[in-house]
């Protein structure tokens, strides 16, 4: 997932993308330990996306905050 599209989502979407990935990330990493992967970077990519999505999500916190 793309920086750009992430800055498209609302919070309350980021939130739920933030979960699905999360979800996906861990049947990934049984679905490794019980046998190889086709793709292993497939972990790698999900961990970057979960850190895309929770670095925007701090982002529009910080500047929700500093409105306030």
């Amino acid at each position: 997932m793309k920086y750009a599209e992430i800055k498209e989502l609302t919070v309350e979407e980021i939130k739920a993308r933030i979960a699905e990935e999360e979800a996906n990330l861990t049947k990934a990493k049984f679905g490794h330990a019980v046998s190889a992967l086709e793709n292993p970077l497939k972990i790698k990519a999900l961990r970057k996306d979960i850190a895309r999505l929770n670095t925007e999500l701090t982002q529009r916190n910080k500047a929700a905050a500093n409105q306030q």
